[in-house]
């Protein structure tokens, strides 16, 4: 196998370990039924010798009575393995899944800017599908079925040693064969399953953003994209397919083969009188019995085949370590913080392609040269400058989302490498321009779904931000369901809901990215309000888009090309004709900053 036998043991023994009463019970089932199984081709050979020799007919009705229930009773085994199984197959599978979404989440923005999120849900949950079997029923079944198969050719063994040696042969030529093609299939399924992500990825993107496609008349570029993938993957698929085809066509020639193999060694037998005629049919249901264990194998290896390409991405998932340490014990105080940028040098690296292989070492783009600033505790800084002057990322820089090449970001006098992520993201917070709603009640969108945040916070926050009053015109106050991308708020109700959440986390610094040119004037006078409440007794850096915003700041940063042009208190930059400030508000702040 091309992945260790330990790693198999090692994902089975850490979520089905919970379920070991389940497990137990499964197996029992399954071994009751192979039991049972064995047990009815005697019981058949009884009543066929029985009513050749013109038996006792209360024997045959006994006997038949006896296969009827066993038969029922075999059906009933197998009806509660199934069940107990897919029990334990949803159990670990949705324990693995929460794995991996926690894990995925803890890693840093360069990861998620390699995947779109198409790719990682196919990662998270279609990866994990195929791992239902391989949790549930694969390693008893395998190890069922194998004790079924040694059932039986001890028992033909029993019988006569002609009978056994023929039909051992036949089974051990089966499955070296299908184990032979097996190997074949897997590193096609390894393929396809990249290739899937990569297309479910391109599917999301492009559905989020089906109004900027048929808006710009781009649908003929989705279009060829969208033939290109199927393309690519459907000889991939076929490859794949084919080991499992061939398995099955196999499966079908070997035992026809076997058939004939069974008769053949029961006539020659029953002719000299060896065996009676019962007795060849015995041979004969044994060989045919085979073919249920043989062809569950068949089936589990074709699962083995999606379930090892599968375990090769999941494990190379949980094997992918965020570039951000999670820091050390510095704790940061209560109250607002102070803020220093000491040389700090930031580039991001391009994106890369999954399909691609390996990571290689990506071309950096310069985004921070050399910024160096600081702000006191409570003071407001409006960061100012073109698009792609690197606003933005200053902002990551604080709540860390990305490490600086060069230099030291500290917040309250301690640097953010030394400060745990929660502690500082809980001290930090982001108020963004694009608010991500979910589809869930009001309540919900502003405490973040923590359960521990009750009614009254939430409307005690609101209330102080001058909302309370906007939430209960809504129509069913914080039960109000708002939909997965905000649909039926206007851009500044989203705003207001991103800074309660804001408000309820009662953070020490505030980012505010303020979205004027995406207000509707309803709800303007209430985020300036809403603004001045959440700013108080904080520090904040607020990155501005207007003049109204400038006249809020204690202190002004202009950013171009990512590095500082002009940075200090704002009165003395207004009272100096040569600031750069001062030139903004001359031609027009909205314009400039474009």
């Amino acid at each position: 196998m091309h992945v260790p036998i330990k790693q198999y043991y090692g994902l089975l023994s850490k979520y089905l370990r919970p379920q070991r009463s389940q497990v137990l019970a499964l197996s029992l089932l399954i071994l009751a039924a192979i039991g049972l199984r064995l047990a009815n081709p005697q019981i058949l050979r009884t009543f066929i010798d029985t009513a050749t020799e013109s038996g006792p007919r209360e024997v045959l009705l006994r006997l038949a009575a006896l296969f009827f229930a066993i038969a029922v009773f075999t059906q009933g085994l197998s009806v509660a393995a199934t069940y107990v199984g897919e029990t334990v197959a949803w159990t670990a599978t949705n324990a693995l899944r929460l794995d991996l979404l926690e894990h995925t989440l803890q890693l840093d923005p360069t990861f998620h800017k390699d995947y779109t999120p198409g790719q990682l849900i196919e990662r998270i949950d279609g990866d994990v599908a195929t791992l239902s079997n391989f949790f549930s029923r694969f390693t008893i079944d395998v190890v069922g079925n194998g004790i079924l198969v040694m059932g039986i050719l001890g028992l033909l063994f029993r019988e006569d040693w002609r009978i056994g040696l023929p039909i051992l042969g036949f089974a051990v030529v089966t499955l070296v064969l299908l184990v032979w093609i097996r190997k074949l299939a897997v590193p096609h399924w390894t393929k396809y399953r990249a290739l899937s992500a990569e297309f479910f990825g391109f599917l999301g993107e492009h559905i989020a953003g089906r109004e900027d496609i048929r808006g710009n008349g781009a649908e003929e570029h989705v279009m060829r994209r969208f033939f290109g993938f199927v393309q690519s993957m459907f000889p991939v698929r076929l490859r794949s397919s084919l080991g499992g085809y061939g398995m099955w066509m196999a499966n079908v020639g070997l035992f026809a083969f076997g058939h004939a193999v069974a008769f053949g060694v029961g006539a020659s037998l029953w002719r000299s009188a060896m065996i009676t005629i019962g007795t060849v049919y015995l041979v004969f249901h044994y060989t045919e019995l085979l073919r249920g264990p043989i062809s569950e194998l068949r089936t589990q290896i074709t699962d083995l085949q999606r379930a090892e390409a599968g375990i090769r991405r999941i494990r190379a998932l949980l094997s992918t370590e965020s570039c951000l340490a999670n820091g050390g014990s510095a704790s940061l105080p209560r109250g607002p913080l102070a803020l220093a940028f000491e040389h700090v040098s930031f580039a991001y690296e391009t994106a890369r392609s999954e399909a691609n292989g390996p990571p290689k070492e990506s071309p950096r783009v310069t985004a921070l040269h050399d910024v160096a600033f600081e702000v006191d505790p409570g003071s407001v800084l409006g960061l100012l400058g073109r698009t792609g002057s690197g606003k933005s990322t200053l902002a990551r820089m604080l709540v860390r989302f990305y490490e600086p090449q060069q230099g030291v970001v500290r917040v309250g006098g301690r640097s953010v490498r030394d400060v745990q992520l929660c502690d500082l993201r809980r001290a930090v917070r982001k108020v963004p321009q694009e608010v991500q709603l979910f589809r869930a009640t009001i309540r919900d969108n502003v405490r973040l779904f923590d359960p521990s945040i009750t009614d009254a916070q939430v409307l005690q926050a609101l209330a102080q931000l001058g909302l309370r009053d906007w939430v209960a015109r809504l129509p069913l106050g914080l039960d109000t369901m708002l939909a997965g991308d905000g649909g039926g708020l206007s851009a500044g109700q989203a705003q207001l809901i991103a800074l309660a959440r804001a408000f309820l986390a009662d953070p020490g610094l505030v980012i505010l990215d303020e979205a004027s040119s995406r207000l509707d004037p309803a709800t303007e006078l209430l985020l300036e309000h809403a603004v001045d409440r959440l700013l108080e007794g904080r520090t904040a850096i607020v990155i501005a888009h207007r003049l109204s915003t400038v006249e809020r700041a204690d202190q002004i940063l202009i950013l171009d090309d990512g590095r500082v042009v002009e940075f200090g208190a704002r009165e003395d930059l207004l009272g100096n004709q040569d600031s750069r400030l001062r030139r903004l508000l001359r031609t027009g702040l909205a314009e400039v900053l474009a």
